[in-house]
């Protein structure tokens, strides 16, 4: 096994972000072997890596879950404001996992949790282009020169162009893109003067709501 970065060994392991790995380390709560680790560490398999006085193994169980979140719900591990997380409805052995990508508090449909970095790489990097599907409603019907310039052209935000295929479906518009930058489709919408009023994901690659009910989980196959 060729070294890696002791803060990815971490966070792959016991369930915390990169930063809160180093934030552990720079602490002087993580040892390799019998020695403090220092941050931008390397490990291999032949090193022991303590913490918290117990040995985190190198062979983890990997493990995938899809959730059906509810809206009023954060995906961030704490609240804010008023608002819970979403872990506060998962059960106690599924709390470690971490979130692939995310979706906003007012926001609601399907979510994948892991702990496989792997996984939550090749779901969240532009350059593989998972596919999500979501369900918008708007405060007013969207024009359709609008639609045509979201789909085939794009629209300039404050980040740079956003182009997603917008399908009218009634009262409802479906939305498929393979981008995942923060609010997007909300932004997007806002820049040629609509209000989303619900946004509900329905499948992220190969992966699909089905029928869990809001707050109900169940495990994947990768």
């Amino acid at each position: 096994m060729a070294q890696i970065r002791l803060n990815k060994f971490l966070a792959e392991r016991i369930g915390v972000s990169r930063r809160e790995a180093d934030d552990l380390i720079a602490a002087g709560k993580v040892k390799i072997n019998s020695k403090t680790a220092q941050l931008g560490a390397r490990i291999d398999k032949n090193d022991k890596v303590w913490y918290n006085g117990n040995i985190v193994p190198f062979k983890t169980e990997y493990l995938y879950i899809a959730m059906h979140k509810p809206v009023g719900y954060v995906c961030s591990r704490r609240a804010q404001g008023d608002a819970p997380t979403i872990y506060n409805l998962l059960p106690e052995e599924y709390r470690k996992l971490k979130t692939v990508g995310r979706l906003d508090k007012d926001s609601s449909g399907l979510i994948l949790l892991t702990n496989d970095g792997d996984f939550a790489f090749q779901h969240t990097h532009p350059k593989f282009k998972k596919e999500k599907i979501y369900e918008v409603e708007l405060d007013k019907p969207l024009e359709p020169l609008h639609q045509q310039m979201i789909s085939d052209y794009g629209v300039m935000l404050d980040d740079g162009p956003s182009q997603f295929l917008v399908i009218r479906d009634n009262n409802i518009y479906i939305v498929k893109l393979s981008e995942g930058r923060n609010r997007q489709i909300r932004r997007t919408f806002a820049a040629l003067g609509y209000r989303v009023t619900k946004l509900h994901r329905t499948t992220f690659g190969i992966y699909k709501l089905s029928g869990l009910k809001p707050g109900e989980c169940v495990i994947i196959k990768p």
